[in-house]
């Protein structure tokens, strides 16, 4: 048998600790970092900072509600030119 390193043990008792979802988890993150390696390996530039924010869930949810709040402000302008009340 193979003698493993002592980092190796440790990340596999670290393993065998986790729960179902956050191994789930491990997975999700190891497959991001396989698909920048692979990107990097074809020689794409690679943003890791702005991969992730462009990515994320938060930041869509974010630009939508920003879209909105810049179009509600529009319509309350025109709303109030009509009106004849000074802006």
């Amino acid at each position: 048998m193979v003698k493993m390193s002592g980092e190796r043990q440790l990340l596999i008792s670290k393993i065998e600790s986790l729960s179902d979802s956050e191994i789930q988890d491990l997975l999700d993150h190891l497959a991001i970092l396989e698909g920048r390696r692979s990107r990097n390996a074809a020689g794409v530039r690679d943003d890791e900072v702005v991969d992730l924010l462009a990515e994320a869930a938060e930041n869509r949810r974010a630009r939508q509600a920003f879209e909105w709040e810049r179009v509600r402000r529009k319509a309350e302008r025109q709303a109030v030119r009509g009106s004849g009340i000074p802006v």
